[in-house]
């Protein structure tokens, strides 16, 4: 979730068709948390290198989906869950014409009944943030080789990183992640994602 995502596609030029299309969706239901356009781009990047299925968590109004939706090959599955009933019927409006594309409704975990996936990105649950939201289980969820994006951290300066003076106990658990090479990547001044690669073996 990143505030004053949908705004932050206002000026940008050359988005794909449904890209559009949930952002007007997003705007008509005044949902500002859409992912913003630089991390779209990185979606639609690695979506192209999923085989089978892709993951979601925190569908929101489908600007993530709809960015890894264009990214994706023929053939793919994409799977996107959102806790909140209205804003998941409003996000599977914008795919109704997406047969490949599900929007589920409910808590992250029902995405576990789908997997393992190509690709998974936690954006709404399963990144280990928030009290009670345990980490996803990624050597569960993803295949050998697939990768996991942990959307939404202020870009580190130091280590080990710190949220509000203290270790970042949710990104060292992905970076320190025994199944995973994974990184951080700056994509903007304010706005870092970290991504990891399953190991092989």
């Amino acid at each position: 979730m990143t505030t004053d995502g949908t705004a932050a596609h206002t000026t940008v030029t050359g988005l794909p068709p449904l890209v559009r299309s949930a952002l007007t969706a997003a705007r008509t239901h005044r949902f500002p948390y859409s992912c913003r356009p630089e991390q779209g781009r990185l979606l639609r990047a690695l979506a192209g290198g999923a085989r089978a299925r892709i993951g979601e968590t925190g569908t929101g109004l489908g600007v993530g989906l709809a960015w890894l939706a264009s990214g994706a090959a023929p053939g793919v599955r994409l799977y996107s869950v959102e806790r909140d009933p209205e804003r998941a019927r409003a996000a599977a409006q914008v795919f109704a014409g997406r047969p490949e594309a599900a929007v589920l409704t409910g808590d992250w975990r029902r995405i576990e009944e789908y997997g393992p996936f190509d690709l998974l990105v936690l954006d709404g649950g399963g990144q280990g943030k928030a009290p009670g939201d345990p980490p996803a289980d990624v050597e569960r969820l993803l295949v050998p080789g697939g990768t996991v994006v942990v959307d939404d951290f202020t870009p580190a300066t130091g280590w080990p990183p710190l949220h509000e003076g203290e270790p970042d106990r949710a990104r060292l658990h992905w970076l320190e992640h025994p199944a995973l090479h994974a990184t951080e990547l700056r994509l903007a001044p304010d706005l870092s994602v970290v991504v990891g690669s399953r190991l092989l073996v």
